[in-house]
């Protein structure tokens, strides 16, 4: 329950500083968020952590939680460095695939079109996850996996908000389901193409979001 409190904690602090509430440098009061998701410091701690995992706070010893907002141009590169990785796992696991990790992809897909279907989105991201973590492991490459593995935890708050944009959770399916053809075929090379596309589209659906929430706020604002 606690780890479930956390995560809910967790997304909506991201969502927060990825939208504007929190400023960057901003330090954020554990009482008081305490207080506004009305739970113990335990969940609390845990997001933090999570959220400072993912690049978004700075834990500074003696002093808590400070809001920590990557610039613009250290999205980018994290994203095109996630379109290799991605797409190097894409092009080894077409060769190195296991039936039973072939399988677990299928059925990581078909959760997605299923988390599709009933327009739940955070359904979708997590399956979404999982559908790219068993890619990663189907490479048959642990350190490619453990790099992958931790940027996709880096970059896992601008996926995750990228999701909202209209017609994106359907677009990205799509992707999947080519990306799954490609495996099954064994065709390394398309595989590699359909990844590396797939993140960048990513990249963008995610900025064009922020954009549409910055021309909101100058709206609101003037």
């Amino acid at each position: 329950m606690t780890e479930r409190t956390a995560d809910r904690i967790r997304e909506t602090l991201e969502q927060a500083i990825l939208t504007g509430e929190f400023d960057d440098g901003v330090r954020l009061d554990e009482v008081r968020l305490c207080t506004r998701f009305g739970v113990s410091r335990t969940p609390v701690r845990e997001a933090l952590h999570q959220l400072a995992a993912s690049g978004l706070l700075e834990m500074k010893p003696r002093r808590g939680a400070f809001v920590r907002m990557p610039g613009f141009v250290e999205v980018v590169e994290m994203f095109e460095v996630m379109g290799e990785l991605e797409s190097m796992c894409g092009r080894l696991a077409a060769k190195r695939i296991s039936d039973a990790q072939l399988k677990a992809f299928s059925e990581a897909c078909l959760k997605c079109e299923q988390a599709e279907e009933a327009g739940d989105s955070d359904a979708y991201y997590h399956e979404n996850e999982t559908f790219h973590q068993i890619l990663y492991e189907a490479s048959g490459n642990g350190f490619l996996q453990s790099q992958a593995l931790n940027l996709q935890k880096r970059l896992q708050p601008f996926r995750r908000l990228q999701l909202r944009v209209r017609g994106r959770i359907r677009q990205s399916l799509d992707e999947h389901r080519k990306i799954l053809h490609a495996v099954e075929g064994g065709d390394g090379a398309a595989a590699a193409t359909l990844l590396r596309q797939h993140v960048t589209v990513q990249g963008e659906k995610f900025f064009d979001l922020m954009r549409g929430l910055d021309e909101t706020s100058v709206r609101k604002t003037g």
